[in-house]
């Protein structure tokens, strides 16, 4: 936590439907308003994953609402990322182009490596352990970056 704590934070991974998507919502849910929070992927080509709200929905997260963007969708609407203080890539093709992006701007960018739980398992309870994993994985970096925040999971 020696960083301190950023104004702006964005999450992005592949597409912004399982991983980032968690992410986001675990951040707003352990730190409420404190920062601005937003995710984000390479592309958004697919809707939120049911497994991801699921997992999130256990902790009482609800991520059911969430919309996929991108980057590319993100520019478009007029958002600079060169607004967030940190960017948080949970892959590495996330974390590639984000460092493109930002290349003219002092945007931190810092790489969470995050397994990517949706080719892992066959049976519905295997799915939910490997998303649950993620998700739990997830929480313990933004705890360990920004403490524990002001609702405890």
């Amino acid at each position: 936590m020696a960083e301190g704590f950023p104004q702006a934070v964005l999450f992005c991974c592949d597409h912004n439907a399982v991983r980032s998507p968690m992410a986001e919502g675990l951040m707003k849910h352990l730190h409420g308003q404190r920062a601005y929070v937003q995710s984000a992927g390479v592309r958004n080509d697919l809707e939120i994953d049911g497994f991801s709200v699921a997992v999130c929905r256990e902790l009482g997260i609800e991520l059911s609402r969430h919309r996929s963007r991108s980057f590319q969708e993100m520019q478009d609407w007029g958002d600079d990322l060169g607004q967030f203080d940190l960017i948080i890539a949970l892959s590495p093709a996330s974390q590639r182009l984000a460092l493109e992006l930002t290349r003219q701007s002092h945007v931190e960018v810092v790489y969470w490596p995050i397994t990517d739980p949706t080719a892992i398992g066959d049976s519905r309870e295997s799915k939910l352990t490997a998303y649950r994993q993620a998700r739990d994985q997830i929480r313990a970096l933004i705890v360990e970056r920004f403490g524990p925040g002001i609702q405890s999971l």
